[in-house]
Formats: structure tokens, sequence, C-alpha cells
């Protein structure tokens, strides 16, 4: 992914490689019933008491080894998005081979935090395939506990080197919520929700459509900072195990770049 000077000028270089990294202790046996009970074997016939651990099996890949620092999940990512914006996608890790092996277990190099939009799949916009990507989609990529633990569970059990909070231009979810805090509307159901969670993140120093972009950024970097702030996240990010970026998607140009 590009750096936000870099947003419209193709990948730019990678990123330097992160420090080496202490492994984390604690929770070893109710991690192990999690890991067990959560991504065991789902073959036909197979009880949950026959699962094994979601680290037991890592899948062969068609183009080199799973990523296994975050400079090199960056790196996998940035690669496929430049194919993506340049309609030469692989569509790796779909054979039949990899999905007979995925059936035992799971061993993704990312967790990507996205929007619900659905001109944003992270699985194309980053073209990556099965096994390869632990998505969760929120509006507005709000966090709410079972973001926060799905996201835990990905580093945690499946020691995930890299987090990625993927925002995009035109964000519905931003929008809404700048004009409800424009108009004092109150927005139906759980909607309420979003907004409110967005909310902090509105940039006051501009308005109309760039207020809304602005906010796109700075919500992304809110959730970013957010994650980062998670004690057991933040104990893996000390030691160089992980990396939460936050980062944008543009609809114009199909480029993903990293924000600062």
């Amino acid at each position: 992914m590009n750096t936000d000077s870099a947003a419209h000028r193709g990948a730019g270089r990678a990123p330097h490689p992160f420090a080496a990294a202490r492994p984390t202790t604690g929770g070893t046996v109710r991690r192990t019933l999690l890991r067990t009970a959560l991504t065991g074997a789902a073959a036909l016939g197979t009880g949950l008491g026959a699962a094994r651990p979601a680290t037991a099996v890592t899948p062969t890949r068609d183009t080199g080894p799973r990523p296994g620092t975050p400079a090199e999940a960056l790196r996998e990512l940035a690669a496929g998005n430049r194919r993506w914006r340049a309609f030469r996608e692989r569509h790796p890790h779909e054979d039949p081979a990899l999905r007979r092996t995925l059936a035992t277990g799971q061993h993704p190099f990312a967790v990507v935090l996205g929007c619900i939009d659905s001109r944003v799949p992270p699985e194309l916009v980053f073209d990556q395939g099965l096994g390869d990507l632990m998505t969760v989609r929120t509006a507005g990529e709000v966090l709410d506990e079972a973001v926060l633990g799905s996201v835990a569970y990905g580093v945690l059990e499946l020691a995930i080197p890299l987090v990625v909070v993927l925002g995009h231009q035109s964000c519905g979810a931003v929008r809404a919520a700048v004009e409800a805090e424009e108009s004092g509307t109150k927005l139906p159901a759980h909607m309420q929700y979003l907004v409110d969670q967005i909310g902090p993140a509105i940039d006051h120093g501009k308005e109309g459509d760039a207020q809304i972009d602005a906010t796109v950024s700075a919500n992304v970097r809110l959730v970013r900072s957010r994650l980062a702030a998670e004690p057991e996240l933040a104990a893996r990010i000390g030691t160089g195990k992980l990396a939460i970026v936050g980062a944008r998607y543009e609809l114009t140009t199909q480029a993903v770049h990293r924000l600062a």
C-alpha cells in the first residue's frame, strides 16, 4: 500500500521490516479451547471434539510461503492491490487442493477491518484468496465488542501479524454522521450507534464534501488508535509481532494507500 503522499503514484517503497519480537504469555488453556472450538476440522461427519488447532495446518501457497511479519504482510497486500488496479488479478488460492486443505485449518496473514460498502470487498481489492485474509466489516469501520473480539481472535489465536483498518472514499456512514450532526436528526434503530461512534472523528475545519472526505481519513485514524490501545494488541505491537495500520481505498483510482 502507498503512503499518504504517494496515494496516486503507484505502490511506493515497501515499509522497513519490524523489530524481532518475544512470544506473549498467558491464557494458554483458554486460548487452546477457543482455537479448537472455532477453527478446528469442519469436514463432514467430524465432531468438534476431533478438531485440530487452527495453527496445525499451513496451506501451501502458489506464490510462496505465508507472510510471517507485518512488513511481509504489507508487501503482499500492496502487490495484490497493484494487480487489482491494473486489471491483472490472479484470484489466487482457490484451487480444489487448497480448498481441501483449508477444511482442516486456516492460517490467514492479515485482518482487514473494513466498511460494509459493496464496492470495497477486501479480498478483491487486495487480490487475495481463500484462507488469506480474515475480514471484519461494519459500516464506517465502527467498533463494538464483537468487532474487538473478532480482531483480537485473529491476532492472539491465529498469530496474524497485521491489522488493516480500511476506510474508503465516499463513505455513506461517514456522510450520515456528518449530516446528522449538522441537522441534529436522530437516525432510526441501531444506525444512531454508528453515527455516535463516528462523531468524534468529524473534521470541523472543513465544509461540504471536503469535510466528509477529511472525516473518512480521521475516522480510520481514530479506529486504528483505539485498536492499538487495546492492552493485548499493544503488547504485540511493542514486541514487533503486530502492526495496526490505517488505509484508504479510492473508488476513483482503485488504489489503497496508507494513512500516516
